[in-house]
């Protein structure tokens, strides 16, 4: 616990020697951020070249959305609409990459439901819908809309604890058609219009094509289950998930091949029991019931094909909106304190994402420009108090002068009545998200002022 001494305010004098302490102690400096453009124009964005001392209230000034590297899908949409073919929008995203391609049957396992929680009465549901289908290694065929019932039993021994797990399998008119011990299996429909219901998962969308392997734990009794089918049947429920339907075919087609790459890079066959999460912390998967025919079109028209950097498939990140540029990968996956500790990737470089009239490509998106709510400093140091990261007292100024090449900060450092303290641009976000009221604004992404940036 600090003492009382240390949480005692500083005088001006004290505030003003922990502001030169942060300049001089290395803290950099980016008065203004450029980038250029394939045809040699240039832009400027000005930023303050010093610590920026705060007053009784502030408000955040921000562009885009998410975190700025690789391909800006509104930025994408802009260029699409302006022309531009889904190529000409890889090689400006993703610079000095080349086309590849897979094979058309490339499998891929993507885990759909995680450690579920699987009790007596609350048991793993899953419905096989269209076709007869049947469990790996039996040669029962089961009805289509059969319900199966997966349970632990937990089995207490002088030598410890084991798991024991048990299918029910009921046809349509409730008749029990299998009751039986069990361990991790395979459901696998007749024919390819096959779909599987995971009802456990308590989402809307919630069936999908191809293999549905039930995992189970024979330690506790969470069991989850992941989707074994080809990677071109996986892309029909990514791209209308991370992309409108609505959009310009070259901007889907784009996202096809970004989306097919990112996919593909991450096959691990042999190793663990899925290759691929479905939600947002990689690229969010929503199965069959998110299928559009505009966007298996685009899948359709780029089949197999993926982005090399060399013999390798490239790491295709993408985000939502650039806010008029995209950022240099080390920029923005840095270490909580703001270090930066991963290599530059030569294909994820930042670049000005503006026409020749200086418009941004994605200034029709929702959150090309916004803003936060408006508090007081007492309330924005009590959140940052609430952390130890950031925990300063009370927030008497900011170092927002650490920026990458689109602006984005690669770090903030707070400097307050009991110290200072510099942490990375995604930490200050990241606190500041959780603490706000909900419903409040958000900060969308790193870059962002305290001042509107044009």
């Amino acid at each position: 616990m600090p003492s009382a001494r240390s949480r005692a305010r500083h005088s001006p004098a004290v505030v003003a020697a922990l502001v030169t302490a942060v300049l001089l102690g290395g803290f950099g400096t980016a008065p203004m951020v450029a980038t250029e453009r394939a045809d040699g124009v240039s832009a400027t964005t000005s930023f303050g070249a010093t610590v920026t001392s705060v007053g009784a209230s502030i408000t955040f000034f921000g562009r885009g959305y998410g975190h700025g590297v690789g391909m800006n899908q509104y930025g994408a949409r802009g260029r699409a609409l302006d022309g531009q073919s889904a190529a000409d929008i890889l090689a400006h995203y993703y610079a000095g990459t080349t086309q590849g391609t897979v094979a058309l049957t490339t499998p891929i396992r993507v885990r759909v439901l995680r450690n579920f929680v699987a009790t007596a009465s609350r048991p793993l549901v899953l419905y096989p819908r269209r076709t007869a289908w049947r469990i790996d290694g039996l040669d029962t065929l089961f009805p289509k809309d059969a319900r199966v019932e997966v349970r632990p039993t937990v089995v207490v021994a002088a030598t410890g604890s084991t798991v024991r797990w048990r299918i029910r399998i009921l046809a349509p008119t409730g008749t029990l058609l299998r009751d039986a011990r069990t361990s991790s299996f395979r459901i696998r429909g007749l024919t390819s219009s096959a779909i599987t219901e995971v009802a456990s998962k308590h989402v809307t969308k919630d069936t999908y094509r191809g293999v549905m392997r039930v995992v189970l734990s024979s330690t506790s009794t969470r069991a989850s289950v992941v989707n074994e089918l080809s990677l071109e049947r996986y892309l029909r429920g990514v791209v209308p998930a991370e992309m409108p339907a609505s959009w310009p075919p070259e901007a889907l087609k784009a996202q096809a091949i970004a989306a097919r790459s990112y996919a593909a890079r991450r096959l691990r066959p042999g190793v663990a029991s899925y290759d691929v999460g479905d939600d947002a912390s990689g690229q969010v998967y929503l199965g069959s019931q998110a299928e559009r025919a505009a966007t298996t079109a685009a899948i359709a028209a780029t089949a197999g094909v993926v982005l090399r950097s060399g013999t390798a498939i490239a790491n295709t990140l993408f985000h939502s909106t650039g806010g008029g540029a995209t950022e240099d990968n080390e920029n923005v996956f840095v270490a909580a304190s703001g270090a930066k500790i991963a290599g530059p990737v030569s294909y994820l470089r930042g670049s000005l994402d503006r026409r020749a009239d200086g418009s941004a490509y994605d200034a029709a998106a929702p959150y090309a420009t916004w803003k936060t709510a408006t508090y007081s400093i007492a309330q924005l140091s009590a959140w940052l108090a609430a952390d130890a990261r950031t925990r300063v007292g009370t927030l008497t100024a900011l170092g927002l002068t650490n920026r990458g090449v689109s602006g984005r900060l690669v770090s903030v450092t707070l400097i307050g009545t009991s110290g200072s303290r510099t942490v990375s641009g995604n930490v200050f976000r990241s606190i500041f998200n959780a603490a706000r009221p909900a419903g409040d604004p958000m900060l969308r992404s790193t870059l962002f002022d305290v001042a509107p940036i044009p």
